[in-house]
This record gives structure tokens, sequence and C-alpha cells, in this order.
């Protein structure tokens, strides 16, 4: 991800542009969240459109893309579907400082619980007020999304349970999700689930709108993310193989691209972008 961002990899070890009236009105749904929040209406990404992951840091979109997911430090593409991607279960390389401390997940002994893979420490949403505290500094981002004129947000490392020593649970990712979806909502924007298909079965109750979801070919997990969302997916593959998969099976209805691991930007050496 941008020096700042790291790609996320599955943790299992996860039209034209709205160019038209038509096409933008066909994305307008009604959502509502059974936690309580009230309906609001949202744009949801054009099915099958030209995806970008621009994670690792903008650039030009190529043609054909329809729909770009950026870090929220970026700028939304100008005229095409913009996702505002954030951090929001764990804390992001070099801001640890800017979280109170009894808000990072420490495990039995005092130390910190810590995605090793990225060296992220995971955040602390084990009880309501903590929920409550995390989502209002996330909140903050989600407002910057909308300011900046992103038209919905990706909220990462929903599945951060998995790495929390057990000291987190499903229940507690899916009312810390609800508390973001409200909020997103709130200010006009759609959110995504991302990955995590194990709680596919819970996104009304988390108030999810669509999904952004890494190596569905990989996992053989598209057909269920699309059947949960009427193919309103984004896919990003990392392997040829999966990729391939995610193409014969899906590619006629979703959203699909092929990335290099550390979601170069394309002056980079390492770039690598195809669509099925």
């Amino acid at each position: 991800m941008p020096a700042s961002h790291a790609v996320r990899l599955r943790r299992r070890w996860v039209l034209a542009s709205v160019a038209t009236a038509a096409a933008a009105a066909a994305a307008v749904v009604a959502v509502s969240m059974s936690s309580g929040a009230s309906a609001s209406e949202v744009a949801l990404p054009p099915v099958h459109g030209g995806f970008d992951y621009q994670i690792g840091g903008e650039y030009t979109p190529p043609k054909g893309v329809d729909i770009v997911s950026r870090d929220r430090a970026d700028s939304p593409a100008d005229k095409l579907y913009n996702i505002c991607y954030v951090n929001a279960f764990q804390v992001q390389p070099g801001e640890r400082d800017q979280w109170p401390d009894d808000l990072l997940l420490r495990d039995r002994d005092g130390d910190l619980v810590i995605d090793t893979q990225w060296k992220e420490p995971l955040l602390d949403i084990s009880t309501a007020k903590k929920r409550e505290r995390v989502a209002e500094k996330v909140n903050g981002w989600i407002d910057g999304c909308a300011e900046d004129g992103f038209d919905a947000v990706e909220p990462d490392n929903y599945d951060s349970y998995e790495r929390s020593k057990k000291l987190l649970t499903t229940a507690h990712a899916k009312e810390f999700m609800a508390l973001l979806s409200e909020h997103a909502h709130a200010q006009g924007l759609a959110i995504a689930q991302k990955n995590t298909a194990e709680l596919l079965s819970d996104r009304k109750a988390a108030g999810l709108d669509f999904a952004v979801v890494e190596e569905c070919g990989e996992y053989d997990e598209c057909g269920e993310f699309a059947k949960a969302y009427d193919d309103h997916v984004v896919v990003v593959e990392y392997g040829e193989e999966g990729f391939a998969k995610a193409c014969a099976g899906w590619g006629d209805r979703l959203s699909i691209v092929l990335r290099d691991e550390d979601v170069s930007t394309d002056d980079g050496e390492d770039y690598v972008r195809e669509t099925c």
C-alpha cells in the first residue's frame, strides 16, 4: 500500500464512469440497517464496470476504468466511481502515536496484539464504549472521504478478529462495522464489505452495500459474494492463476482486475495491471 498502505492479501492463509444519467440512476439503491439506522440512498458501483485498485498511490486511470479505489489520503478520480480506502480495524504503520493507548488491543500479558504480516497493532473494539471511541476517529476519516468527493468507503481488516488471539469476536466486528455503516450512509456514502466471506450472512445487520474482494478467484469465493451483493462486487487478484479462475467464472459479471502485490503506481518497476 502507499508507503503508508501495503496491500492486504487474503487473511486466510481476502457504465462508463457512471457517465450517463441512466447508469447513475441504476446504481442508486435504498439501504437500511437492522441495527436501527434510518434508510438512506447511496450510489453503488456499476456492475461489471472497469476497475482499478490504486491504494498504493494514485495515477491516471487507464482507459475503460469506471471504478477506482484509492487511499483516503489521495484524491478521487474525476468522473469515476470512487471508493475511499480506510484501515478501520488496525493501526496504520507510523500512526500508532495517534491512538490512545487503551484503544490498542493487548493480550493477557499486556503485550500489543499485532498483525504480524503488516506489523499493525489491532484496535480494541471489545466493548461498546471502545467501539464508539474507535468509530469516532474512523468516522472522521469517513467525513474526509465524503468532503473530498468519494462515493463509497472501503473499511479494511474486517477480519482482524481472526488475528486477535481470540480476544475479539465476529460480534464485535459486526457491531463496530454497523457504527461505521450508519455514519457513512449519513454522509451519503456506500460502504463495502472487505473480504471476510464468513460474515456474508450478516451483511444487512452490518449495513453493508457492496463488496471489495481480494483473491476470490484464488479461494473460490467469487460466487458467494456475487450472490450476496447482486454482482455489485469489485475484485482484485494478485496471482495469474486466481485471476484466470475469476475471469473464467465471473469475468462477464463482476469487476475484476489483476494487480501486483504492492499495488504499485503505473511508473513503478513492478507495476502489473490486467483485466479480463
